[in-house]
């Protein structure tokens, strides 16, 4: 019966993704999030920043774009949030509360339909960094498990922008407080520099963060490098994003609606 119940809640999420994506088309300035702030960001930190820290712009992206990558993945992970707390706003959900579907199906077609985000932003952002000089050092299976993995990161930390718009009352004090969450967690990491020059507090929190071991897996898979303690710090801050805001989610789900 658990296994009927779980087949009907994922065929469900997929047809509610599916209506995520007909939005996007339908509506593609959603994508400007994950097209215009990737470029804007790579230029600018990169041309700013890179003659300073790194001696040129081309060593400088080296060091960069992956760690971008994972700062654009994590941005665009609260759109979800804020949409689902749109449609809550608009009485869409007392239409699917209405339908015989699983009640988890709605939270969970959100987060599948931003797969297509998240690889919009990834395919801009390596199209940019080629562009402006960057080249991948390893090899095509390596750069797809980096995609992939850029990719699996933000479906894990989506479902915290999912508690989060559950929660608030209005899109606006969600992508607010998503903001004031995010900023400081990647910037406070090695995405921009490396930790030696912090004061110890902030080098103690951001030498585990997710975002900086992401940001040197990602690395060590697209320019070479280690690989297997960044990977293995990665996947468990993924495991334990997902066990802890999935279920905190949904109970605000269902104590929403």
């Amino acid at each position: 019966m658990s296994t009927i119940a779980l087949d009907r809640g994922a065929r469900h999420g997929l047809t509610l993704a599916w209506r995520g994506v007909l939005k996007i088309r339908k509506n593609p300035e959603q994508l400007a999030d994950v097209t215009i702030a990737p470029i804007i960001l790579l230029v600018m930190f990169t041309y700013l920043f890179g003659g300073a820290l790194a001696g040129n712009t081309d060593a400088y992206l080296q060091t960069l774009v992956p760690g971008v990558l994972v700062m654009n993945i994590l941005q665009a992970s609260m759109t979800a949030g804020v949409q689902l707390n749109t449609d809550v706003s608009k009485g869409v959900f007392d239409r699917f509360r209405a339908m015989p579907i699983a009640r988890s199906a709605p939270l969970v077609g959100a987060v599948l339909a931003d797969v297509v985000r998240y690889v919009v932003c990834v395919a801009v952002l390596l199209l940019v960094a080629t562009v402006m000089g960057y080249r991948v050092q390893t090899g095509p299976v390596e750069l797809l498990v980096a995609c992939g993995l850029a990719i699996l990161f933000g479906l894990c930390f989506c479902w915290a922008a999912v508690f989060i718009g559950m929660l608030l009352k209005t899109p606006q004090a969600v992508q607010g407080i998503m903001i004031v969450l995010i900023m400081p967690l990647t910037f406070g990491s090695n995405v921009f520099v490396g930790t030696e020059t912090m004061p110890g507090w902030l080098r103690a929190w951001a030498d585990v963060s997710p975002v900086s071991l992401l940001s040197d897996a990602l690395r060590g898979l697209m320019n070479g490098g280690a690989i297997a303690g960044p990977l293995a710090g990665s996947l468990v801050w993924m495991a334990a994003a997902v066990a802890v805001f999935f279920p905190l989610a949904t109970w605000a789900y269902r104590k929403r609606v």
